[in-house]
C-alpha cells in the first residue's frame, strides 16, 4: 500500500499540483474541519459510490488518523484503483482546514 505523510499532501497543494483527496470520516467529522477541495464519501459508502472515481487519476486518501483511510485505500486498491493512503490522517495536518 502506497503511503504519503499530510507534510508531502500539503506541499503538493502549496504547489498549485492536482490533488485527489478523498476523505472517508463520517458527516460530522467532515463538518467540524477538512481540507478545502476534498471529494467526501464515508468509508462505509465507498463502495456502493467507486462508480463516482476514474480508475486513471491518482487519489489520496484521507481521515482522523490514517486507520479508516487505509482500509479505503486496501479496498480501492483491490478494484484497480491508483490510491495513496494519507498516514497520520487529520490528526497530523496542519495544512488549512474549512
Amino acid at each position: 500500500m502506497k503511503t504519503i505523510l499530510p507534510e508531502q499532501v500539503q506541499a503538493q497543494l502549496e504547489a498549485g499540483e492536482a490533488v485527489h483527496l478523498i476523505d472517508v470520516r463520517e458527516v460530522a467529522e467532515v463538518e467540524a474541519g477538512h481540507i478545502p477541495g476534498i471529494t467526501h464519501i464515508p468509508l462505509g459508502l465507498l463502495e456502493f459510490r467507486m462508480h463516482e472515481l476514474d480508475k486513471k487519476t491518482p487519489y489520496i486518501m484521507v481521515c482522523r488518523s490514517g486507520g479508516r483511510s487505509g482500509q479505503a485505500t486496501a479496498f480501492l486498491e483491490s478494484q484497480g484503483f491508483d490510491v495513496t493512503n494519507m498516514t497520520g490522517g487529520m490528526l497530523e495536518w496542519n495544512g488549512e482546514v474549512k
